[in-house]
């Protein structure tokens, strides 16, 4: 698993409320959802965020309401990967729920600048910054998770093992 993009870099503490505010919530459409990613902390994010692109942001990315629609409107908008210095626990499993890759690495965090160019090789777990060439370390996913991503989060994970099984 290989992920590559420009880094929109954010503070602590961004919650589900700033990922996608509630006003938007009347929908679980994915790509309606990623036009209001973000837009109440970066009102540019969605209209420059490109595939593949990367978020790193301070400690406790994703804080705040369980919803789901954060990790889904951020997968939709095209990031690939949030590498933070941690993540609040609902947020970490419903990324991983819903596709969305997230690494904890506090020391690329506090290397990594906005609009540096990163690669992340999430199966050894390695983080480089291309912009300057530092790589850091991070855990790779256990082979449970990386499958589940892979597959595009747990439900189709769930119908693909289902249908095996028939």
């Amino acid at each position: 698993m290989h992920f590559e993009g420009t880094v929109f870099r954010y503070g602590r503490d961004v919650d589900t409320d700033v990922i996608i505010p509630a006003r938007y919530l009347n929908t679980s459409d994915p790509a309606e959802l990623a036009q209001h990613a973000m837009c109440d902390l970066d009102p540019t994010f969605a209209t420059t965020v490109r595939p593949g692109d990367i978020i790193v942001a301070e400690e406790n990315f994703g804080c705040g309401s369980s919803r789901e629609h954060a990790p889904v409107a951020l997968k939709a908008a095209g990031v690939s990967c949030v590498i933070a210095k941690s993540f609040a626990r609902i947020f970490y499993r419903n990324s991983i729920n819903t596709g969305l890759a997230i690494m904890e690495c506090p020391e690329a965090v506090d290397a990594i600048k906005a609009g540096d160019k990163v690669s992340v090789d999430a199966d050894s777990g390695t983080i480089t910054d291309e912009t300057n060439g530092q790589s850091f370390s991070a855990q790779p996913f256990p082979p449970f998770i990386k499958e589940i991503i892979d597959e595009g989060g747990l439900v189709a994970h769930t119908r693909r093992t289902l249908g095996e099984r028939e």
